[in-house]
């Protein structure tokens, strides 16, 4: 069997087949898939070079932007929203909350669902799930034939989502594409489940479009969710929500593997391509989780991976304010024009740039698809610019510091006990001088550094991740028989996707494969609380509070609010397993330039080879 894993970054795509052969194209914003399809036939070059042809591809694990990125740019559908009576300000009153509490200038994001297209519905459930009102299905109201798509969200649907469906129906009778909140997010919080049933509508149109484009790419295709599992393409498409920021799960999840190989349980994982740095924080083997995530500043309430996103890369754009400062980021000149020293007509420095100007990428370096890198066009933007790659670099070292405390300082964690784990395009450049900043022990740079996120998505499991509001926050009679009832049910429906595979596109995945292995959870909070923190047992509540608060509240009852089950079966390939690059020992200052990333190991580092061919980068006095 044939199999490819690809991550579709703001300026390249990144391909790896199971054999560990590499590609690296530049991305097609466009169409997204243009980029995969190039790329695998990069792959056949490479394969046809060596000797070897590849046949068909007989799966494609794919790591996508295109929901974010419809999200980020408002270029998603004309949704509709139907609530209940007296709701439809729902998702623009949302929580009164300001972005920043001292900046006058900054608002909420403008809703996606203007006030013309917000319709109501009479009926209503209590906060049990009990029916006050009958909702009255002959008085669904008529959508504008100008919408695209429809959002459903009605109170308390998460503990009872029959009207809700009901209602779904009868748009859906209708020719609309509807989208249901408890079908999607069945959990409390009436403002973040609906939010995210109408990022949903928002973006599938787009999404199964493309989703759908890629059928040819191979036999049988799967997409990587935000919460670090694959689903088939087809299921992707009817939920493209929990595709936002699926690409960085694919380097949080191979990341931890290979932290863990090398004796780090506990680290963080550190992604730089050429947009965006995303961060992780990995305890024990486990990358954190998350129930909601913000994007574009909105709530998404399913199930993640908690990576922290800013808008750092190589890519990222230097300039002084009017104020005088030197900023770099969050603008990126992405793929085309792409950095100055990309020759294809960018004039304005970057963080690449400044890297080939301070010598940490070698002034012959060459790029996939770019041919030689051009100094003198690096340092003529700098210059034209008045900025300095030294100060360029210090600035986005500054930024990038930030985010990592955000995942460990911020959240009760020593940084001083943890390995950084550095890769995509442009962290290994970082990753030294970040981790003197912190005081960690180690830089980890795995083998394929700098396609690593694609190499994590082609060893992802098969995932389903499930959730249940628990209605009796403080009763906790028969709530072991619920986690058991939804363990089976995520099992059954991994193995019925299993089996039944991607619709049409191809035979079952992972035939024969690994055990499924199901895991559940808690949502819990102390009494009075308002925010949850997930837990494996009510017992470990308390500990996880201290950890994460700094004290206890001994006597205080615990809530229990929602129960979640994670059914996985792993992938037939693991990172270690793939092929490495051959590497050596190496001494700073040096650079260490490889096909798909270059690492600079800055004067009083010392680099080793590693398990699984890994660098691990220490201090020499150390």
């Amino acid at each position: 069997m044939t199999r490819v894993g690809s991550d579709t970054g703001g300026t390249f795509t990144d391909l790896v087949l199971d054999d560990g052969t590499i590609a690296k194209v530049p991305s097609t914003p466009d169409d997204p898939g243009d980029a995969v399809r190039a790329g695998i036939d990069v792959l056949r070059e490479q394969a046809a070079r060596a000797g070897g042809p590849v046949g068909p591809i007989d799966e494609l694990a794919h790591g996508t932007t295109v929901a974010t990125n419809a999200l980020l740019e408002r270029r998603g559908a004309r949704v509709a929203l139907v609530v209940n009576e007296g709701f439809a300000d729902l998702i623009e009153i949302a929580r009164q909350d300001r972005p920043s509490l001292y900046d006058q200038r900054v608002d909420r994001p403008v809703p996606l669902v203007p006030r013309a297209w917000r319709y109501e519905v009479a009926g209503r459930l209590d906060a049990t799930g009990a029916e006050l009102d009958a909702v009255d299905l002959t008085a669904v109201p008529e959508i504008d034939p100008a919408v695209d798509a429809v959002a459903v969200c009605l109170l308390h649907s998460d503990l009872n989502a029959a009207p809700e469906h009901a209602v779904a129906a009868v748009l859906r009778a209708r020719g609309l594409d509807v989208t249901e909140s408890a079908a999607l997010s069945p959990e409390f919080r009436e403002y973040e489940r609906t939010v995210t049933a109408v990022i949903n509508a928002y973006v599938r149109p787009a999404c199964r479009t493309y989703l759908q484009g890629l059928a040819g790419a191979a036999r049988s295709v799967f997409a990587m969710t935000s919460a670090g599992g694959l689903v088939p393409a087809a299921d992707a498409a009817e939920r493209p929500a929990a595709l936002l920021l699926s690409g960085p799960a694919g380097g949080v999840l191979a990341g931890a593997t290979i932290a863990e190989a090398n004796g780090y349980p506990d680290a963080i994982t550190f992604d730089m391509g050429g947009t965006s740095t995303d961060v992780c924080l990995v305890l024990g083997g486990r990358p954190a989780p998350a129930s909601e995530r913000d994007v574009a500043g909105f709530p998404v309430r399913l199930p993640a991976l908690d990576v922290h996103t800013i808008g750092a890369g190589g890519g990222s754009i230097a300039e002084v304010d009017d104020g005088g400062a030197l900023v770099v980021g969050p603008r990126s000149a992405g793929a085309r024009p792409g950095p100055a020293c990309y020759g294809h007509g960018g004039t304005r420095p970057t963080v690449t740039d400044a890297n080939l100007v301070a010598g940490h990428i070698p002034a012959d370096a060459t790029f996939p698809g770019l041919g030689r890198l051009d100094l003198d066009a690096a340092r003529r933007a700098l210059d034209t610019a008045g900025v300095g790659a030294d100060g360029v670099l210090a600035v986005v070292n500054a930024a990038m510091e930030h985010a990592l405390r955000a995942v460990s300082v911020e959240q009760g964690v020593d940084p001083r006990g943890l390995a950084l784990v550095a890769f995509g395009g442009a962290g290994p450049l970082h990753a030294c001088a970040l981790a003197d900043a912190l005081g960690m022990p180690a830089v980890l740079i795995p083998p394929r550094a700098g396609v690593f996120s694609a190499v994590g998505i082609l060893g992802a499991p098969l995932q389903v991740d499930l959730a249940a509001s628990w209605p009796t926050p403080l009763d906790h009679t028969g709530l072991a028989e619920a986690r058991d009832r939804l363990a089976a049910d995520a099992r059954r429906r991994l193995v019925a996707m299993r089996e039944a595979g991607p619709g049409d596109q191809g035979d079952p995945p992972l035939d024969g494969g690994p055990p499924v292995e199901v895991e559940t959870t808690l949502d819990c909070r102390y009494a009075g609380q308002s925010h949850t923190l997930r837990v494996a047992t009510i017992e470990g509540f308390a500990a996880e509070h201290a950890r994460h608060n700094g004290y206890e509240r001994a006597g205080t009852p615990v809530e229990v609010v929602t129960v979640r089950a994670t059914a996985r079966q792993g992938a037939p390939i693991h990172v270690g397993r793939l092929p490495v690059p051959d590497r050596s020992m190496a001494v700073g200052p040096t650079v260490v330039a490889e096909p798909d990333c270059t690492i600079w190991v800055p004067a009083g580092w010392r680099a080793d080879v590693g398990v699984a061919g890994a660098l691990v980068l220490r201090r020499t006095d150390a």
